[in-house]
């Protein structure tokens, strides 16, 4: 099958199997002798498991460990649960931090009077800097109210 194909029943595109290609994560298919990529059902099987593990937020990187796991059918279930376990943790983290900023950023907006004056906390909390997801007066890293 062309890449059109292999994207469609994948649910990869084009450009990122191509990506995917160049970068070494997925094996490049043969190539026929008009030089058109000819993919075969194993290259489907192999991006829809990149297109999930990518969809669950895994990096390049980890999708590639992944992979060596899924293709070593003599690893130890151990060593795919740490690697998730891994994942779910760095996860974890990012939503906290992101809870922190949205707070921060609501804890602004409360407090802008959102009229004609060009006096702004939010543009001010920009202005001064600091640790990101931290309001001006809240740099002990408390999340506002």
């Amino acid at each position: 099958m062309n890449i059109g194909k292999a994207a469609a029943l994948s649910g990869v595109s084009a450009k990122m199997i191509r990506y995917y290609e160049k970068i070494g994560l997925i094996e490049p298919p043969e190539r026929n002798a008009a030089g058109y990529r000819i993919y075969a059902d194993r290259h489907v099987h192999t991006l829809r498991f990149v297109q999930r593990a990518r969809e669950l937020g895994f990096s390049v990187a980890q999708m590639q460990a992944l992979l060596a796991l899924w293709q070593d059918r003599g690893r130890a279930s151990a060593d795919v649960k740490r690697l998730a376990l891994a994942h779910v943790q760095a996860l974890e983290a990012k939503a906290r931090a992101l809870t922190q900023m949205a707070g921060t950023l609501r804890h602004l907006a409360e407090h802008c009077h959102g009229n004609q004056r060009p006096e702004c906390p939010i543009i001010e909390a920009l202005e001064q800097g600091g640790p990101a997801g931290q309001a001006p007066g809240n740099r002990a890293g408390a999340a506002p109210r």
